[in-house]
């Protein structure tokens, strides 16, 4: 008798039994389906009779299942009864979804979620049994409102990804908000005591086998410490136990932890507190190698027990479709919040959108998931059984035929072995280490990394560089050794550096870099030789330490800038982006969207993102300044824009604050007006801005200097306007773990140090006019405004226009330019050879230019209409007060002189002199043209 006819006697059998009679033939067919696939169906019938119209009603099965807590119905709720109730409302349930699946009027998509609903439900209702019942006697834990405070319950796993087998553990974490004592019963006792006996409580509702069964098998084991944690633990020591001791495999189990019984007021709290843990800020490849390690285990075990038909652990089993998504969420998902998913269905929707998987890799996943999850369902409805593994036996194989609809065993294997191994092949596509270099290839490396022989055999090796330039790189490798065995690197770490610094020497060795090389680059790797979630990124991407050695190659600033931002590493995975600075209109538009993913409210990760932002962007810029991509001029205008990105960000993060506080000034036009303006002078003014520049600036408002503030905590405008001011620089000045944004000087404001952070611009006006100093004028000619709206900005050319147009005393003016010249000579040394002090450098021929403005401009207004050198001795040229020659020797020993101060922040060389002199020379002619012997004729 074949499987099929034997499996329609035991159904018959079974509705003989329980003296079932279906009224029509289509429910006869149905109850022989139900009864020949599911004893387990047969058993609740059994125990619940009734059941069987239910079972039968296929229109009433289609339906969306809403739980009803089977405790409301109890006038006892002693022990006893509850749990009773509890596990026949299970049942009852789990029978009607497995019958809407054999019947086919439910998808498995939807019988898994309703499978969790249930779960969720009687999780609840079980909790809040147990909350009530202890309360009497131990008290209530209150929080510090005097409101109850609640246990939260953390669904792992598929529960907590809202797809729960219909026979599966479910894998729970206990936490609390904060300690104390209760309040209220006969007894106190601590909070900690109290949930540890609510957990308990909860745990033997669910779990506890009685004359009904159980409802549910708990696992405790994934919460901190396992089994010999505590049952239950306060945010407090769950925030240091994640920080402090949180593995790998703990991250993707908490990938899909969600809250069971969230609450408005401490479910944000517990969330905010884990997603750290989960998702790194940056692009995150440890979860890679992770991932392998973990596979590589459980592979070794389905070996030792012999697993060939598994289809969760198996190779192209469920569980490799979990880890490929979590992998990528894992990846990915602190730059993309979208992936930030507890559902498998859901985040490998938010892949495709990404384009991280294409449409058809995405719906053919999915569709190979299904099946999986629709025979892994079979397989448990059967007998209420966690079981994954397909059966041996000719009846239960029958049962599974049977149930998914297909003519034979032979036509079940032949699906799911296609599905398992096209699921296998985009595991494959996933973790493939790529096109890493073959061993043979890092032969080199490795000897010099790992090799016991003497230095000098070693160096013999090194055939691109002098023997003693050998034995100086191997120096520098064996002393990085020796501080890495001091330091805690962890078996990871040791192993990722195995790895990668035998893969580092032979990139060195292609580009024939010398020990200065290495050391820049040993520097980096010092920074980040125990935070392993870098050294992952770069043993995952060859590209980046490519770009690493060849960045560290070009420039010293640039090796000491990532050896103090290792976040920026993340920069160099793509080298297309590396190179590919944005439009210089385009940072304000960047930063912005960067900053609508921070939450208004946190100052302290407002500014952590302002100075990534401005580390990236100046990366970049180097990086295509270093290889010629972008011109010496662009450089500096790239550097001047992005600081003025991030000048009006600071105003508008500054502003919101001040405004949330003491509401805004009286009398302003609407919420885009603040009558208020930052003022850059020196290098930002003069769009001239290097890597290391501060930022000179001055801050002026136009608002009712008697006038007051409108919110409920009133200032005066003036007050308003100095307290804007200060957290302005506040921002741009705290230190936080990736340092400061800019220096900000603010000394030339009006009276410099003994003046008020922010004037009226008609105090600055009168300033300028009567009390300025010749050097104020002077610093005025490379003044910009830099933030500000259209009536200021207007009143500010106005008075630039008028300070800078005054008629002066030509003898008068050059005496106090050069007497002013010579004190900076003096401060910073008369025989400086640096080309920015130097006689001929870079301040003489800002001298001159900032001269021939004063000068001139009563006659010649085209001398202010811009502050950077180039265009203002254009203009001095148009107005025929330089002949064509001098503009374009000035000009070019500008550039060659400002290439030199950029280039010895970058990557100090040598320069040839003779480049330095001639354009020093040319600056020298013209300042004695003007300064010189008899130069009073010329004015």
């Amino acid at each position: 008798m074949s499987g099929a006819e034997l499996l329609v006697q035991e159904a018959r059998r079974t509705q003989a039994s329980l003296a079932l009679q279906p009224t029509t033939a289509e429910q006869q067919q149905s109850l022989d389906l139900l009864l020949s696939v599911s004893p387990f169906i047969g058993r609740v019938l059994t125990q619940q009779p009734e059941l069987v119209t239910q079972l039968l009603d296929k229109t009433a099965l289609s339906q969306d299942w809403q739980y009803q807590n089977p405790l409301l119905a109890l006038t006892d709720l002693s022990e006893h009864h509850v749990f009773r109730a509890i596990r026949r409302y299970r049942n009852q349930v789990l029978a009607q979804v497995m019958a809407a699946e054999l019947l086919g009027v439910k998808t498995i998509r939807r019988c898994l979620t309703e499978i969790s609903a249930l779960a969720d439900g009687l999780i609840n209702s079980a909790y809040q049994w147990a909350y009530a019942d202890l309360t009497p006697q131990w008290g209530t834990p209150l929080d510090h409102q005097g409101v109850p405070m609640p246990l939260l319950i953390l669904g792992m796993g598929k529960l907590g990804g809202g797809e729960l087998n219909f026979s599966s553990d479910i894998d729970l974490i206990f936490t609390y908000p904060d300690n104390g004592d209760t309040q209220g019963g006969r007894r106190s006792i601590e909070h900690q005591q109290f949930f540890t006996k609510l957990g308990q409580k909860l745990i033997s509702a669910l779990h506890q086998v009685t004359a009904d069964g159980f409802a549910y098998r708990v696992d405790m084991r994934l919460r901190p410490f396992g089994d010999s944690g505590p049952l239950v633990l306060s945010f407090g020591s769950m925030e240091d136990y994640y920080q402090a001791q949180g593995r790998e495999w703990e991250r993707y189990a908490m990938l899909k932890a969600r809250v069971l019984n969230p609450d408005p007021v401490w479910t944000p709290q517990l969330q905010q507190l884990l997603k750290p843990f989960v998702y790194r800020r940056y692009i995150d490849f440890s979860a890679l190698e992770s991932l392998r390690r973990m596979k590589q285990l459980i592979e070794q075990e389905n070996r030792r027990r012999n697993r060939t038909d598994n289809i969760k652990l198996g190779s192209g089993g469920i569980r490799e479709v979990e880890f490929v998504v979590q992998t990528l969420q894992l990846i990915r998902g602190g730059r993309l919040p979208d992936l930030q998913q507890v559902s498998v269905f859901a985040a490998m929707e938010a892949l495709c959108r990404h384009q991280l998987w294409s449409e058809a890799d995405t719906a053919q996943l999915t569709a190979d998931y299904l099946w999986l999850r629709r025979v892994e369902q079979v397989l448990q409805g059967i007998d209420d059984a966690q079981t994954q593994t397909l059966p041996q036996d000719e009846l239960n194989r029958a049962r599974l035929v049977l149930a998914l609809g297909l003519s034979d065993w032979s036509q079940f294997s032949a699906l799911t072995e296609a599905c398992m191994a096209r699921i296998h092949q985009q595991f494959k596509a996933v973790i493939d280490q790529g096109d890493n270099p073959e061993p043979e290839e890092l032969a080199l490396g490795r000897l010099c990394w790992d090799s016991q022989l003497p230095a000098q055999e070693l160096a013999e090796q090194l055939d691109w560089l002098q023997p003693e330039q050998g034995l100086e790189l191997l120096a520098e490798l064996q002393q990085f050794k020796l501080d890495c065995q001091k330091r805690s690197v962890g078996p990871r770490g040791r192993d990722l550096l195995e790895k990668l610094l035998p893969f580092l020497l032979q990139l060195l060795a292609k580009q024939q870099g010398s020990a200065t090389v290495l050391k820049r680059l040993l520097g980096v790797f010092r920074q980040i030789v125990s935070r392993t979630a870098y050294l992952e990124l770069l043993h995952e991407n060859p590209a980046a330490l490519q770009q690493l050695v060849l960045l560290c190659a070009k420039s010293g600033w640039l090796a000491e800038h990532l050896a103090r931002y290792p976040m920026l590493l993340d920069e160099l995975i793509d080298p297309a982006l590396l190179y590919q600075v944005p439009q210089m209109t385009d940072y304000q538009d960047r930063l912005r969207q960067q900053m609508l993913r921070v939450p208004a409210d946190d100052l302290e990760l407002q500014m952590e993102v302002l100075r990534q932002f401005k580390q990236a962007q100046q990366l970049r810029i180097a990086a295509a300044d270093i290889t010629g991509i972008l011109p010496l001029m662009k450089v500096s205008d790239h550097l001047t824009f992005l600081a003025e990105a991030l000048i009006a960000q600071v105003v508008e993060l500054a502003w919101a604050q001040m405004a949330e506080k003491y509401g805004v000034p009286q009398g302003l036009s609407g919420p885009d007006d603040k009558a208020f303006a930052v003022i850059g002078y020196g290098k930002l003014g003069g769009l001239e801005l290097g890597y290391g520049s501060d930022l000179d600036l001055v801050f002026v408002h136009q608002s009712n200097p008697d006038g007051a503030t409108d919110g409920d905590k009133s200032i005066d405008s003036r007050q308003f306007y100095i307290k804007l001011v200060q957290r302005i620089v506040h921002i741009f000045s705290t230190r936080t773990a990736s340092g400061v944004l800019y220096e900000v000087d603010t000394r030339l404001r009006p009276a410099g140090n003994s003046g008020l952070l922010a004037v009226h611009i008609n105090t600055y006006r009168d300033y300028l006019q009567s009390e300025a100093w010749t050097w104020e004028h002077q610093a005025l000619v490379r003044a910009r405004l830099v933030y500000g709206g259209e009536r200021i900005r207007q009143s500010f050319a106005q008075i630039r226009a008028e300070i800078l147009g005054q008629s002066r005393e030509p003898q008068q003016l050059l005496s106090e330019v050069v007497e002013m010249r010579q004190k900076l000579r003096q401060h910073h040394g008369m025989n400086s050879t640096e080309v920015k002090h130097a006689t001929g450098g870079i301040v003489d021929l800002e001298f001159i230019s900032q001269f021939l403005v004063l000068a001139h401009a009563a006659c010649y207004p085209a001398l202010y209409q811009y502050s950077d050198n180039i265009r203002i001795l254009d203009a001095a040229q148009s107005c025929g007060l330089l002949s064509e020659t001098q503009v374009a020797d000035l000009q070019q020993a500008y550039r060659q002189l400002r290439g030199v101060s950029h280039r010895q922040t970058l990557a100090p060389a040598a320069e040839e002199p003779a480049e330095v002199q001639q354009a020093m020379a040319a600056v020298q002619q013209v300042w004695q043209q003007l300064f010189g012997a008899g130069s009073e004729l010329k004015l």
